[in-house]
């Protein structure tokens, strides 16, 4: 779900998966994928293996709402794997919800998706042209049909030769009756780790806060390109295809998707972040008397940018977290509030006062200027808007939900303009060498939502429901 009153970009999902021997798994699965909730908030679903047979809940809605200790209870094994849901490639209804698990000849099979494929569509026209059936508009279910299809005579080996296969993002959790394999593009575009649990067995998921929410150590990130195996064994790492060069690790990740406990490609997103606010406060100086975040992802770039300029930093706006995750509409006055559902200012704190208002990014334009009416209305001289990443003019293919290259306010107009729609005192960017100053390295990160130059060839008119034609 997508309000109004949300500006931000989404990822589509977070995955997890679990070998925990003599332990709950499906409640293991179930805490991992509520430290992933912010990665998606449209479904979750949890499939388990016990050596022998599969099973699997899943249903629209946040974790939370989707199980219950009764559903838990009928999923028993050793195995298991989770997944919490934004639609990137198909629409947000119930058919979508993942994991998707079928039966194959080689044995019942399960798989979680996070990223996007960019050549899907012609590889779903190749199922459908050999009498493969489709019940869903996803391309995760294209994955798992061609991993039905393969030969080989292991799971590795079919894994190994679908990878042959797919271009884009896939950070994946592929379950069977008796293994979890994690899998990650040759591009390293979405984030995937694996750690040792405290009790005996492993785990795999799309952030590490997950796997130390279960308590897991000596963790490491899944390499571009591998794929290891979780089961009665120590890991076994297989590196099935070469990682790319360049890699293209999705650089939003570090601005706003991942946790700020998170640890990527070697390096804590909070400090990170930290980076982003001082590089902001370098580039662009302000005259001001008040540093204030957009909660949550930009309370670490504000403390750097306040750090940097010596300007005090403080609360500005309480976030009410829950009112864009409900899924009961407003009444027609209350969407009118629009941001202010989400957002109280504290009034005292930014009273005839000078403020830099940070945020972590700019996609549609249309949280910014209510944001800024907001403060001023609560008695802010001025509001200055700083940005840590430069303007969006490009859409993502590698699954991120942007919009279409049109729905960007920074395709269609100049920074002054912007900083005109909305009503800002002043409105600055922090430039594309700063940011990646920020990051550590300008080397294997995607940044084509800012230049427009995609690691893979990828087709402009694509839209996250391009599978739907034609299917109800």
């Amino acid at each position: 779900m997508s309000p109004v009153y949300d500006d931000h970009p989404h990822d589509e999902c977070g995955v997890i998966g679990i070998f925990a021997p003599k332990e709950d798994v499906a409640r293991m699965a179930f805490f991992g994928l509520y430290a992933l909730q912010h990665r998606g908030q449209e479904a979750a679903g949890i499939a388990v293996a016990d050596g022998q047979s599969m099973s699997m809940y899943k249903n629209v809605g946040l974790v939370a709402q989707v199980f219950r200790p009764s559903t838990l209870d009928d999923l028993n094994g050793n195995f298991a794997i989770g997944h919490t849901r934004y639609s990137t490639t198909g629409s947000s209804s119930a058919r979508n919800a993942q994991p998707f698990m079928i039966e194959t000849i080689h044995g019942p099979l399960a798989l979680a998706h996070n990223g996007n494929l960019i050549n899907s569509a012609v590889l779903r026209e190749e199922l459908l042209a050999h009498g493969v059936g489709m019940s869903s508009s996803s391309d995760s279910e294209v994955m798992t049909m061609m991993l039905a299809r393969n030969g080989g005579g292991t799971w590795v080996e079919r894994i190994r030769h679908a990878m042959e296969r797919w271009l884009g993002a896939y950070s994946l959790m592929v379950l069977t009756r008796d293994c979890v394999y994690a899998v990650r593009d040759p591009w390293g575009v979405r984030p995937l780790s694996v750690g040792v649990l405290p009790s005996g067995g492993s785990a795999a998921a799309s952030e590490t806060g997950a796997l130390r929410t279960l308590g897991c150590v000596a963790i490491r990130e899944v390499k571009p390109g591998e794929i290891v195996t979780l089961s009665d064994n120590a890991w076994v790492v297989t590196q099935a295809i070469q990682p790319a060069q360049p890699l293209a690790r999705c650089v939003f990740e570090m601005i706003y998707f991942s946790r700020p406990d998170a640890v990527w490609d070697g390096k804590s997103v909070h400090q990170v972040r930290q980076n982003l606010g001082r590089e902001l406060a370098h580039e662009y100086p302000a005259e001001a008397d008040v540093i204030i975040p957009v909660p949550d992802s930009s309370i670490p770039a504000a403390i750097g940018y306040a750090a940097e300029s010596g300007i005090p930093y403080n609360d500005g706006f309480i976030k009410n977290r829950y009112v864009g995750r409900t899924f009961i509409e407003p009444t027609d006055s209350l969407r009118k509030r629009g941001v202010a559902l989400k957002f109280n200012v504290i009034n005292e704190n930014v009273l005839n006062k000078r403020v830099v208002m940070i945020d972590d990014s700019i996609v549609r334009g249309n949280t910014t200027g209510p944001l800024i009416k907001l403060l001023k209305d609560a008695g802010a001289d001025e509001v200055h808007v700083r940005i840590t990443c430069p303007p969006i003019t490009s859409p993502c293919f590698m699954g991120v939900d942007m919009g279409k290259q049109d729905d960007l306010i920074a395709h269609q107009r100049t920074v002054e303009e912007i900083r005109k729609y909305v009503n800002a005192n002043s409105l600055s960017y922090l430039s594309l060498g700063g940011m990646m100053k920020a990051v550590g390295s300008a080397d294997g990160y995607c940044q084509a939502c800012f230049t427009g130059k995609y690691p893979l060839p990828v087709d402009l008119e694509t839209v996250k429901t391009g599978f739907e034609k034609g299917i109800r």
